[in-house]
């Protein structure tokens, strides 16, 4: 690592610092700083467990003890022990707690559009955002299995077939694809996977059941944001384990040459090339695997 690198990642971690107000004693003006504004945020975004809290902030036990006495003290939250397990804690938002969550909801939210509005360029800022995000927190990316309805499911395909118009030469029209059926990639004939961090999904992929002695994968996509940090194959891995729990054997897939970072990335985790299989106009290189 050069020392021009150290330097500039070492002026990027001071402008987010001063620009966040990290080091402010009323962070967003509320009155606390940001460590418990922080906890306050998990909490109303649905983390309830006080470990998975600490995990997720990266807290010392001592800390995250201090944070949420002050905000016990403070009426925003209970802390409450499990009934199951004594050891473990709870808390929750009092309504007191809702109102403060709503409102450094509403300032950040003001916050975040005033940086983008300084930029002449927002989306390419947004896009280093993105960059900057993904490969800070990419430990934390869980698979979840979703209904290919969901809303990020859907956001993630828009995005996937806007890629692909891009880069085939002909464009890409999803209504004249194999687009498969929702209910092909839901139990028990299917799943369709999101990549989540921190709220937001980064990849996707599908297993569509046919009932032709194979399961075909379909619609994987990873951001640019989190390429080439091994998601694809994270996200193929998790799809192999639901096509063994659904007792499937075989998968098949389909790509097309154009996107020839998928054909190497295919080739290398073990899939054998093969005659084409289906009639989709898209696709021009295919592939099997038995599990």
């Amino acid at each position: 690592m050069t020392i021009d690198a150290i330097a500039r990642t070492r002026r990027f971690h001071r402008a987010v610092t001063s620009e966040v107000g990290a080091l402010d004693s009323s962070f967003l003006g509320r009155g606390r700083p940001l460590g418990p504004a922080r906890v306050l945020h998990a909490i109303g975004n649905g983390v309830s467990d006080v470990a998975e809290i600490r995990a997720h902030l990266k807290l010392d036990s001592g800390l995250m003890s201090r944070l949420l006495r002050g905000l016990e003290d403070e009426g925003l939250v209970t802390v409450t022990a499990s009934e199951n397990d004594a050891r473990r804690r709870s808390a929750a938002l009092t309504p007191a707690g809702e109102v403060e969550f709503a409102e450094y909801e509403a300032l950040s939210d003001q916050q975040a559009g005033a940086i983008l509005s300084r930029h002449p360029h927002p989306e390419a800022l947004l896009q280093a955002m993105d960059l900057v995000a993904t490969a800070l927190g990419f430990d934390r990316t869980a698979i979840q299995r979703v209904p290919p309805s969901d809303p990020r499911a859907q956001q993630c395909l828009a995005t996937y077939y806007g890629e692909l118009a891009h880069r085939f030469s002909g464009g890409f029209d999803v209504n004249l694809s194999a687009d498969p059926e929702a209910r092909d990639m839901e139990p028990p004939r299917g799943a369709f996977l999101l990549a989540v961090l921190d709220g937001m999904a980064i990849g996707c992929a599908g297993l569509k059941g046919t009932d032709k002695g194979y399961a075909e994968v379909k619609r994987v996509w990873v951001a640019p944001s989190a390429r080439r940090m091994g998601l694809a194959g994270l996200l193929m891995r998790a799809i192999e384990d639901e096509a063994r729990g659904l007792g499937i054997g075989t998968l098949r897939l389909d790509t097309n040459s154009a996107l020839p970072e998928a054909v190497r990335f295919y080739r290398k985790s073990g899939w054998t090339e093969i005659p084409r299989f289906n009639d989709d106009p898209y696709p021009d290189v295919f592939f099997e695997k038995h599990l």
